[in-house]
């Protein structure tokens, strides 16, 4: 029965049902899947800081329905909001580009 399965790399998997990387699948793969943990890392620093999504709402000047938003990858969210949310947060933000 164990001769059925083969074990593959998440890389083999991701390439051979999204795409390769530099395909146009692929790079919108994983832009969203930057977007997805960018909402994650608000929102483990906001419960890391013990804050409700309408109290970080509060301190930076939004709805708690936009946080909530934030949090769960909503892509319309204003660069600036997001700069906002990790100023409140107390947050150092790091940004690499890199010319390819």
């Amino acid at each position: 029965m164990a001769d059925k399965f083969k074990t593959v790399s998440l890389d083999t998997m991701i390439d051979k049902h999204v795409g390769k990387l530099g395909t146009k699948n692929r790079d919108a793969f994983e832009n969203e899947l930057r977007i997805d943990l960018l909402g994650q890392a608000i929102k483990q620093a906001r419960q890391a800081r013990h804050l409700t999504q309408e109290q970080l709402g509060e301190l930076v000047g939004v709805q708690k329905a936009q946080i909530s938003k934030i949090e769960n990858s909503i892509k319309n969210a204003r660069f600036e909001t997001i700069l906002k949310v990790f100023a409140a947060l107390g947050a150092k933000v790091n940004f690499n580009v890199e010319l390819i």
